[in-house]
């Protein structure tokens, strides 16, 4: 997408009086006046990790149950501290991970790359791995990873009972178990526990403040006294140990008190907003319903007709939709992501089905 388009959509999406799938953007200066909820602003900032920073750690480890907290810069940061710390601990520079997970699609490979791991994949169905595949793996591993919820495959979650077992499973064969959590938030309503209780089943645990709860950046490493103080050093060490970050902090503060809460409302609106959409014609959406509060939708048209088709009804009749359609491997078939979050409340299914309408009425295919 190029830069012209992009600010033309943020521009027509922060005009719209109706938002089915996202938010509305905020500018700099909207965001500098929000981080006031997040703490008191004549305090002083943090120094190399102090004040805001290490509040938010604490706030983080309480939240998961766990020992401590580390925070980072980023998630990818995170992640390689996690699997390093598991191949020191075990001997092994073996890691089992998801084809679909982040650390292969989106992190560029870092664990191998900058630590030296290898990577298998105990299954390349469209899920999280089950306890008989952890199980069957050929070799020893030092850590198998879960991600919560699976992203690249739909946002698709285990059940419980399921995701004990492939905990189980894994610290049976000797490994660790690390939860890459950035969506661990929106994940307990499926899981039908809390957040300490789901993290109780991992190792480690990763989070993400800017996915979900809308901070601005940064991420956290939860575990034991021995993983935070571990992590403490690598995060140094991989140039993560940043001057101030009270701006991350205190957007991340505010997002656990503002947006946590109301998650699992989200999750309960996006079942209404799935069924609704899938009485479009040719509409298909998965997992159905929804294991999370995002959601994958199909239709059957170009992408580039669907995403005109959107930026029309925005500009025109100030409703947005849902755009960030993309060609599939089905020519005609275009799938993107729903999200579903405080605009998206204020809409029936009877509205989905009239704006749906008036939505499909301005595709013009090619």
């Amino acid at each position: 997408m190029s830069h012209n388009t992009r600010q033309r959509r943020l521009a027509a999406l922060r005009a719209c009086d109706q938002i089915l799938s996202g938010i509305r953007p905020t500018t700099m200066r909207e965001r500098l006046a929000d981080m006031d909820a997040g703490g008191d602003l004549d305090g002083q900032p943090d120094f190399y990790g102090d004040g805001p920073v290490n509040t938010l750690e604490e706030r983080v480890a309480e939240l998961l149950g766990t020992e401590a907290a580390v925070f980072f810069p980023t998630g990818t940061m995170a992640q390689q501290v996690a699997l390093r710390y598991g191949a020191d601990r075990t001997g092994h520079p073996t890691v089992a991970l998801h084809p679909l997970g982040h650390l292969e699609v989106d992190e560029r490979h870092a664990y191998a790359h900058l630590s030296g791991l290898r990577s298998t994949w105990p299954t390349t169905a469209p899920r999280n791995p089950t306890a008989e595949e952890i199980t069957a793996l050929a070799e020893p591993v030092s850590t198998v990873v879960i991600e919560l919820p699976l992203r690249d495959a739909g946002f698709v979650l285990l059940s419980w009972d399921e995701l004990a077992a492939a905990s189980a499973a894994a610290r049976a064969i000797g490994a660790r178990v690390h939860f890459d959590g950035a969506r661990i938030w929106e994940s307990t309503p499926h899981l039908a526990h809390t957040l300490s209780e789901i993290a109780d089943l991992a190792d480690s645990t990763y989070v993400s403040f800017y996915k979900t709860i809308g901070g601005i950046s940064g991420a956290a490493l939860a575990g034991t006294t021995q993983l935070a103080s571990y992590a403490r050093i690598w995060r140094h060490r991989y140039g993560g140990e940043v001057f101030q970050q009270w701006p991350a902090a205190l957007t991340a503060l505010a997002g656990l008190d503002r947006e946590l809460p109301r998650i699992p409302e989200y999750v309960r609106h996006a079942r209404t907003v799935a069924a609704a959409l899938t009485a479009l014609p040719g509409a298909r959406v998965y997992p159905e319903p929804p294991h999370t509060h995002r959601f994958r939708l199909w239709l059957p048209h170009p992408a580039q007709a669907l995403n005109d088709a959107t930026l029309a009804l925005a500009e025109e009749e100030k409703v947005w939709f849902v755009a960030g359609w993309q060609e599939t491997a089905v020519p005609g078939m275009a799938m993107t992501e729903v999200t579903v979050a405080t605009p998206a409340l204020e809409w029936t299914a009877e509205d989905i089905a009239e704006v749906g309408e008036r939505f499909l009425g301005r595709v013009v295919d090619h």
